[in-house]
């Protein structure tokens, strides 16, 4: 049997409320909680795995495929760790008042790119700019 969401579990911020208020932040709150716990979820099995995969490959390729798949994911580790930054630079953003607020200009990020992208800090038009200079700089 289907289970019956509440009022709040089907909650979605939109633009007819005000800006950042308590429960959009708690909203955008409990998103990021739930990202962090799913990829530290996500990073347990991974150790679980990688400490099981020790056993020797006596065979090269099964060797050099095992090592490019243990290569390969603690990269994904490493990018998800990074993650893991972003998403608690963000949940202290939550606690001082600046989050949904655009680093560059102040003004407000648009729900719909915080709801893509929860640990946002530049509305897009800042997020534009900022990619334009670095693609100036790197082409120099």
């Amino acid at each position: 049997m289907a289970s019956v969401m509440s009022i709040e579990e089907a909650y979605r911020p939109h633009d007819g409320e005000p800006f950042m208020s308590d429960r959009q932040l708690a909203y955008f709150k409990q998103k990021l909680l739930d990202w962090k716990d799913d990829i530290l979820r996500e990073s347990r099995g991974t150790v679980v795995n990688l400490q099981a995969e020790t056993e020797n490959h006596p065979d090269l390729v099964d060797r050099a495929s095992s090592e490019s798949d243990r290569a390969l994911e603690l990269r994904t580790r490493d990018r998800q760790r990074k993650l893991i930054s972003k998403i608690d630079d963000a949940l202290r953003r939550i606690e001082d008042g600046s989050y949904g607020y655009c680093e560059d200009t102040g003004e407000p990020i648009s729900l719909g790119r915080l709801e893509a992208r929860p640990t946002a800090t530049l509305s897009v038009e800042a997020q534009e700019r900022h990619e334009r200079r670095e693609r100036v700089h790197r082409d120099d």
